[in-house]
């Protein structure tokens, strides 16, 4: 079984799976993903940082909400361990129900043409191509994608 809980993007268990998630980044793309999130991109009211917990309550994955335009939230620092399975399914649900319930109509995100695994993700869960955007424009590693949280 998988919980996915609202948590503090300082805590040791946050730490330690953005830690991991950018060591598994900068295998896949050559970049850890830091550049682009940092901890105190949370402190806004629409930002959003959830950790998912397996039956023994250790942290497996995590994923994160914050506000791209009034409308628009981005997702990111999405991130499982793939310990067990669902855990991606678990945080991307919890995560666009939550920016539905804050005033979102749509999630954007971005992602690495090479990291096969989140973009099949996100294609499956109903994410469609939309063109680059903010710091990704113009960089063609980069894959940018779009779903309207509807109801």
């Amino acid at each position: 079984m998988i919980t996915v809980e609202i948590s503090d993007p300082r805590s040791p268990d946050s730490h330690y799976l953005t830690e991991k998630l950018s060591a598994e980044l900068a295998t896949i793309t050559g970049d850890s993903g830091k550049s682009n999130f940092t901890s105190d991109s949370m402190n806004g009211d629409r930002s959003l940082w959830v950790l998912a917990r397996n039956i023994k309550g250790e942290a497996i994955g995590c994923g994160a909400i914050r506000p791209l335009t009034g409308d628009i939230a981005e997702l990111k620092r999405m991130f499982s361990d793939r310990s067990s399975p669902g855990i991606g399914n678990a945080l991307l649900t919890f995560l666009e129900t939550s920016a539905k319930s804050m005033g979102y109509t749509e999630l954007w995100l971005e992602t690495r043409l090479v990291n096969h695994r989140a973009v099949h993700f996100y294609k499956k869960n109903g994410y469609v191509r939309i063109e680059n955007y903010g710091p990704y424009i113009g960089r063609e590693e980069a894959v940018c994608f779009s779903k309207p949280l509807q109801d």
